[in-house]
């Protein structure tokens, strides 16, 4: 995998893949409790939609997080991964908004618009709802297409070790 915020987050160990998973486990709980999961009907493409003003700290969720501690980021990576996540919520909007926090196309269904088919559901789902999207990526070669999205650049993170770019789409 060639994301970099997935690698910076992913203990990397000869258990890598099954970390991944862990993480997918508990993306797949944070947008089945705090959002939206969007999957096309070929099951090819996913997304997760947070919504901030949905999230809370329960019980379940702190189980959660001590899962992903655990099975996917290592004691040894709790520090950074901490540090990182706050320096992310310093750029979040100050108003209400939906999260993208993940969109994925099966690797050999790329390039067949499967991922701007998804995003425009979530656009028109986010115009309903009259809120703006945001999301952040490290993936370079995203930046075009949420660029070709209407998405704009609202700030950029270079202290990781690499680039984390900020988006937000206005509805």
């Amino acid at each position: 995998m060639d994301n970099k915020s997935v690698n910076f987050v992913v203990k990397q160990d000869n258990k890598r893949e099954a970390r991944i998973r862990k993480l997918m486990e508990y993306s797949y709980f944070k947008g089945k409790h705090f959002g939206q999961i969007y999957i096309s009907k070929d099951q090819k493409t996913c997304a997760i939609i947070l919504d901030p003003s949905k999230q809370k700290t329960t019980l379940k969720s702190i189980l959660w997080d001590l899962k992903l501690v655990f099975g996917c980021m290592g004691i040894s990576n709790v520090k950074k991964v901490l540090k990182r996540e706050s320096e992310i919520k310093k750029h979040h909007p100050d108003f209400p908004f939906l999260h993208l926090w993940y969109i994925g196309v099966e690797p050999a269904e790329q390039g067949k618009a499967k991922g701007t088919e998804m995003m425009a559901r979530i656009i028109h789902d986010a115009r309903e709802k009259r809120l703006p999207i945001y999301l952040e990526t490290s993936t370079e070669r995203n930046f075009p297409f949420y660029e070709k999205l209407g998405f704009k650049v609202i700030s950029e993170i270079n202290t990781l070790g690499y680039p984390l770019k900020m988006y937000l789409k206005e509805n």
